[in-house]
């Protein structure tokens, strides 16, 4: 075995969700060598404790027991001793997410992050992985689906893999079962989806929609171009939604609903396929903004701890508003429908109160303990550096693409952090306002840097009238507005949220609370609208809840539904200028 680290991997018990794992070492270090597990995944930015999920765990060297030491939560020492080392150990796969491990009869999919333990000080050694199938003739049709190089495996099969350090081992989700697969080439590289769960959708369509917006990306950003193979790892499940990002691949997981169906017709782009679309968008664009254009402080991460940054707002929210924007600049959606996608971005921030409390930067600095761990509070407290990063990227754009006569704009600044960082150098904090003002002058890197340390409302309307397109800001409902918001739970009204200012906060309401009546009449989750259709603006009512068992009643004050749903209009005369910007077919 040539590698200094081998890695086994075997889904071994799909029934009793268990993987089991084996990390060999040839040259342990001599006063005993220490295995970690990560902390957490690159690209979600938060302490996940992955190595709560191993079950048990031995070592052995030349057939003998060797005794591991638990050093702390994540971490074993083992006892010195003669290579090679073998550290075998199970681990419990049931999160049916993109971030960590998942298995059962079905299928099994997992992230590196999840299984494979670290051997300190080697992190930079070559790796070799040699992958199973569960034993047993149910899984002798099973197919494995990963960007990692094969080293002797055939292609889609189980076998020899190899990864070039412990970094980019993490960096390939597997999926593994009975999948089908997508086949597209985008600028005559190859392009797969693999699909698990069961549904039916128009392979055709899908694959031509991918290759269109894929295209696209990777002529935007040019020389030089990527020209490795990429994947989409797809979970397709009854009610879900996320996507996580890698150099060679995408792990994604979405609504069966949202694909297209069998039939669709040419350019009819159903709202869930247009959203499914949009994640595909987000992480592809991703391959090249955070995975090879880092922040500095991504470069050499342990992920045993935090990695903090307060760029987020960039390399999440401008992806976020790259993500809708190939649509339309690739032809995929109309301009009619990526307007009304920006305006859904657009009231989504207009309805957090947290926009005014929190900025993009420290929002990007506690996303782990903040955006990733929200709870009831979090609506007041905390900008989502996605949403609100993108209506950054926006103005930005649209600054740059008029104060330059529209030889300049977003797509110049990507271009250029490519070209500059995508070898590997990564992103300083600082460095992205000169590059702003090098680029748009020093008002408009001073104005970058009060957009994202400060809480003022972003210029939308001017940078949108510039390019033909009207903002104005309307109320949602005409129903009297109370602040709060309930829970997902079916008949009982309880309070999931209270909107800081509102009615439902000045009457002493908080989350947990359960309607019970307003103004008399019995609330439910159901008939709350028809309740409020009967009040009016400023005339009090009472309100029963309870809050811990206990029956209380509060005076309430509805008001007027705020100005909080964004609208956009064409203006006209303005079509020109909306294509130099959107760049949508005449």
């Amino acid at each position: 075995m040539s590698s200094s680290v081998a890695y086994h991997l075997c889904p071994r018990h799909p029934e009793a969700h268990l993987f089991d794992v084996c990390c060999e070492v040839r040259q342990p270090h001599p006063e005993g060598q220490v295995f970690t597990l990560p902390a957490w995944i690159p690209g979600s930015y938060m302490i996940r404790e992955f190595a709560r999920h191993i079950v048990s765990i031995r070592a052995e060297a030349n057939g003998r027991p060797v005794t591991l030491e638990k050093l702390d939560k994540a971490s074993w020492r083992a006892a010195p001793c003669q290579g090679p080392l073998t550290v075998s150990y199970q681990v419990y796969a049931w999160d049916l997410s993109v971030r960590a491990a998942h298995l059962d009869r079905s299928h099994a999919f997992c992230n590196g992050t999840s299984l494979f333990l670290r051997p300190r000080g080697l992190e930079q050694l070559p790796c070799q992985v040699h992958i199973e199938p569960p034993p047993g003739e149910d899984y002798q049709d099973w197919q494995l689906a990963t960007s990692l190089p094969r080293d002797g495996a055939a292609p889609w099969g189980f076998g020899r893999y190899r990864a070039d350090s412990y970094e980019d081992l993490v960096d390939h989700p597997m999926e593994m079962g009975r999948f089908e697969r997508v086949d597209f080439s985008v600028c005559g590289v190859p392009h797969h989806l693999v699909l698990t769960g069961q549904s039916r959708f128009h392979r055709e369509r899908l694959a031509r929609d991918l290759e269109t917006l894929c295209c696209w990306q990777m002529e935007l950003y040019g020389p030089p171009r990527l020209e490795e193979p990429y994947l989409f790892l797809v979970m397709a499940v009854g009610s879900g939604y996320g996507g996580l990002e890698h150099r060679s691949s995408t792990a994604l997981i979405c609504d069966r609903s949202d694909l297209p169906p069998p039939g669709l017709a040419d350019g009819d782009y159903p709202e869930g396929y247009v959203r499914f679309l949009g994640l595909c968008s987000h992480e592809y664009f991703h391959r090249w903004n955070v995975k090879r254009i880092r922040p500095a402080a991504f470069l050499d991460q342990d992920l045993g701890s935090e990695a903090y940054t307060r760029l987020l707002w960039l390399f999440e929210g401008f992806t976020s508003y790259y993500d809708d924007l190939c649509l339309v600049r690739s032809g995929v959606i109309s301009e009619t429908a990526y307007l009304g996608l920006l305006g859904k971005t657009l009231t989504q921030v207009q309805k957090g109160p947290g926009r005014r409390v929190q900025s993009l930067a420290d929002s990007s600095f506690d996303a782990w303990i903040k955006y990733y761990r929200q709870d009831e509070n979090t609506p007041n407290a905390v900008v989502s550096y996605y949403t609100k990063g993108a209506l950054v990227a926006l103005c930005l754009d649209l600054a740059l693409r008029h104060g330059s006569g529209g030889t300049c704009s977003l797509d110049t600044l990507m271009q250029e952090l490519w070209r500059d960082c995508g070898a590997g150098r990564g992103l300083e904090e600082e460095e992205i306002f000169a590059r702003v003002a090098a680029l748009g002058g020093p008002a408009l890197g001073r104005w970058l840097r009060a957009a994202v340390s400060g809480t003022e409302e972003l210029p939308l309307a001017r940078h949108l009238g510039r390019f033909g397109v009207r903002l104005d800001w309307e109320a949602e409902t005409r129903l009297p507005w109370l602040g709060l918001r309930l829970g997902s739970e079916t008949g009982e009204a309880r309070v999931s949220h209270v909107l800081s200012g509102s009615p439902a906060e000045q009457a002493g309401l908080a989350a947990g609370d359960i309607l019970v009546a307003l103004g008399g009449g019995r609330v439910t989750r159901q008939n709350l609208d028809t309740l409020l259709a009967g009040l009016t603006p400023g005339e009090p009512v009472s309100c029963h809840y309870f809050r811990h068992d206990l029956l209380a009643v509060t005076p309430l004050v509805p008001q007027a539904p705020p100005a909080e749903k964004a609208v956009l209009t064409p203006l006209r005369g303005g079509a020109a200028r909306r294509r130099a910007w959107l760049g949508s077919p005449a």
